[in-house]
């Protein structure tokens, strides 16, 4: 350390400077070549549905927007918001019952649970729709005693809408409920024990503490539900609910063009789970502000990065070339 210092006191020259070092990035061929394929192959798949396949795509354009094709909207719509707002209400009520003290109220709800996720939701739907059959009318209490009621008739209270709605809101709730426990349960046990000690109920407990901790577990899986549920809505069919894909069916039964409606009704669905996707991610991230030290970025954040990216290298020769002059 002494020598250098007197030696830049006698005004020594400083040694040459290092050069410096040149980083040669990797290459990947592979990359490229499994890139080209990729496009190539997706070239062949849109050159085949756009040229060969032959379709009429003058009839895709003409139904996009027709009035019974809104109107299968529309009522797909309501059939999603209401089966999942049946879903997880009654979903809700079978995950704390599931993991209440109570046996026999545990037990009901494991068997609801089992009963109704083990049997295909076409066959619930196709159940309701048919329960007239069976039950004419809806009674309560023993025949022949004084505690007996005959209800209205299974026709006039179930219709075919409600059929559906039945089917799909009763069978996510058998899955909304598991959703649910996940989600309770991810809470550590010492919390509610803790606010217990406190003096709250259980209830106050299950509202106030573990419910809006385990909504970051729960928000996830339940937009996945409820995209299913947009799709899956498409077999109300079998009780004749004039929804999006009904709208199709009946349409291309009249003018033979099936596989352009299918085009027109997997258009709207892919619009309509794109929205909900969007919606999704947005509300997960809301959720999940207590829990990350850096919330993901949304769409319009990667594309302002990708475009400084972009431009970084163009804007920093521009500089260089000023500094130079």
């Amino acid at each position: 350390m002494s020598d250098i210092t007197s030696g830049q006191r006698l005004g020594a020259s400083p040694g040459p400077r290092p050069e410096a070092i040149k980083a040669i990035p990797v290459r990947h061929p592979g990359r490229w070549v499994s890139a080209i394929l990729v496009l190539l192959v997706v070239a062949q798949v849109v050159y085949t549905i756009l040229v060969q396949a032959g379709l009429k795509w003058e009839v895709v354009g003409h139904y996009l927007f027709q009035g019974l094709i809104r109107g299968g909207i529309v009522v797909t719509l309501e059939l999603t918001v209401l089966a999942m707002i049946i879903g997880v209400a009654l979903g809700i009520v079978l995950a704390v019952m599931r993991l209440s003290p109570n046996p026999v109220v545990s037990w009901v709800s494991w068997f609801y649970i089992w009963f109704f996720r083990g049997t295909p939701v076409l066959v619930q739907i196709f159940f309701w729709f048919n329960l007239n059959l069976v039950l004419p009318h809806l009674t309560l209490g023993i025949a022949g005693t004084p505690f007996y009621w005959r209800g209205p008739g299974t026709n006039s209270l179930i219709t075919n809408f409600m059929a559906a709605l039945l089917g799909l809101g009763l069978n996510e709730a058998a899955y909304m409920a598991e959703i649910v426990r996940a989600g309770l349960i991810s809470v550590e046990q010492g919390q509610s024990e803790a606010a217990q000690a406190l003096g709250m109920t259980r209830m106050l407990v299950m509202r106030r503490i573990i419910l809006p901790q385990a909504m970051r577990v729960i928000i996830p899986p339940t937009g996945n539900e409820t995209i299913s549920m947009l799709k899956t809505s498409s077999l109300a069919f079998v009780a004749a609910v004039p929804e999006l894909f009904t709208r199709g069916e009946q349409i291309a039964s009249a003018n033979f063009n099936v596989v352009e409606l299918i085009f027109v009704v997997s258009t709207w669905y892919l619009f309509m789970t794109s929205i909900l996707t969007v919606g999704q991610f947005y509300l997960e991230r809301y959720f999940a502000r207590g829990s990350q030290r850096e919330l993901p970025t949304t769409p319009l954040q990667r594309l302002r990065r990708m475009l400084f990216t972009l431009h970084a290298p163009f804007v920093a020769s521009i500089w260089r070339s000023t500094r130079a002059r």
